[in-house]
């Protein structure tokens, strides 16, 4: 059998790592099925990484026949620091291997101030010297913009106020740790391949419904990113031709129409919330029976529908993951909802499984972190030179979860 080229023996390498990390203990036959790759594949670099006390032998599992024995991480004290930027504020969580996060912050952040890149630098720094930077593999950013690529890191954002931000840069010269940036619904993508709904599929497709609506594509296992990092700009679809300004600056974007700040502005032109009130007070009329407030939840409901009926006959998905602030409410969405989304479905695709997840505050911050646990199964180059030094960092921990300098 021919030796895989360096690269991708080294993806391999740190995808098995990463799996145990991500699931648990596995056998050799069931890594070489999760990671689609030759069994004597798995055999081969499973040595090596015996061999340099990354991987333990654990007892034989048997379901009644040959016993398999199981491989296992020496440790699992290996970390990602994921920072969600907002234009009013920033979350910050460090994230273990196996996805589950281990402490998180809040804290305010001026978006359009003129030291907004040094404050920010600041607060990350600040998060990541109260942990052993030894066990922390990289440093994910998820923002509301267009990243054109992921390991570079610049960034241009309508909601932030951004035009050409080396961010990336500059958080990786400051922190001396790899940095990888995306735009926030796509690290969010990445998190529900690798801990969320959409771990047993290679083709989903996340929908994120808030002020904004957004949507991030995996298709055969990737993330599709589009010409310049700008794919999956669902809220800018356009809906109604003689719609509500967008802050695009075009008219009847579905955001503008379905967008929780919609949903309020809608609310106010009847005087059924105040000029002080907001979504709360809205999903509150609705909770307690009021028609109008519902009403205003059922037409963004069938709206939301129709236009993602639009994309799977598109895209194909095997899945639809929704989530996002905006879950909040769904109950007052789901039946015009699912109604619209069915019946504008072509017939094949109509048995298409939509989910829909609940939320956390951190959750936005936990997908950027999933961005650098994530890197060792990136066989495309999706991270750039930054998925190598992760990789790196992950291949040279010790067993007691420190790493090589």
């Amino acid at each position: 059998m021919a030796t895989a080229p360096r690269n991708q023996a080294d993806v391999n390498r740190t995808a098995i790592l990463a799996h145990l990390g991500a699931h648990g203990p596995a056998s050799r036959a069931d890594l070489a099925r999760a990671l689609n790759v030759s069994p004597a594949l798995i055999t081969q670099l499973s040595r090596d990484l015996l061999a340099d006390g990354l991987l333990e032998e654990l007892e034989e599992a048997s379901s009644g026949g040959r016993p398999a024995r199981m491989l296992g991480l020496v440790s699992r004290d290996i970390t990602a620091v994921g920072v969600k930027v907002a234009p009013d504020h920033t979350a910050l969580v460090e994230v273990g291997i196996d996805g589950v996060v281990r402490r998180s912050e809040v804290k305010p952040f001026d978006a359009v101030s003129p030291l907004a890149a040094s404050n920010l630098i600041d607060l990350v720094q600040a998060f990541v010297s109260a942990a052993d930077s030894g066990r922390i593999l990289g440093v994910g950013v998820g923002l509301p913009g267009t990243v054109a690529q992921q390991g570079v890191g610049v960034v241009d954002s309508t909601q932030l106020g951004w035009n050409q931000v080396p961010l990336g840069e500059l958080l990786r010269r400051a922190l001396d740790l790899p940095v990888v940036v995306e735009n926030n619904v796509n690290a969010l993508s990445v998190a529900e391949q690798l801990f969320g709904q959409g771990r047993d599929y290679q083709n989903i497709l996340v929908v994120t419904v808030g002020n904004g609506v957004g949507a991030g594509l995996i298709a055969d296992g990737v993330i599709v990113r589009g010409r310049a990092g700008g794919a999956g700009d669902l809220g800018h679809l356009p809906v109604r031709e003689d719609g509500p300004l967008c802050q695009c600056g075009n008219r009847g974007c579905l955001e503008a129409i379905v967008g929780q700040a919609a949903l309020v502005n809608d609310a106010r032109s009847i005087r059924l919330v105040g000029a002080d009130e907001g979504i709360d007070e809205l999903r509150a009329l609705a909770d307690a029976g009021n028609d109008e407030a519902r009403e205003i939840f059922a037409h963004a409901g069938h709206t939301l529908g129709r236009a993602l009926a639009g994309a799977v006959n598109l895209l194909d998905p095997e899945i639809v993951v929704l989530l996002g602030e905006g879950m909040a409410a769904w109950g007052h969405w789901a039946s015009t909802f699912d109604r619209a989304l069915r019946s504008s479905l072509v017939p094949g695709k109509r048995g298409t499984s939509v989910v829909v997840e609940g939320w956390q505050d951190d959750r936005w911050a936990q997908g950027a972190a999933a961005l650098v646990l994530a890197t060792p199964f990136d066989a495309q180059g999706v991270a750039g030179d930054q998925g190598r030094l992760v990789r790196e960092r992950l291949v040279a921990s010790f067993p007691d979860g420190s790493a090589k300098p």
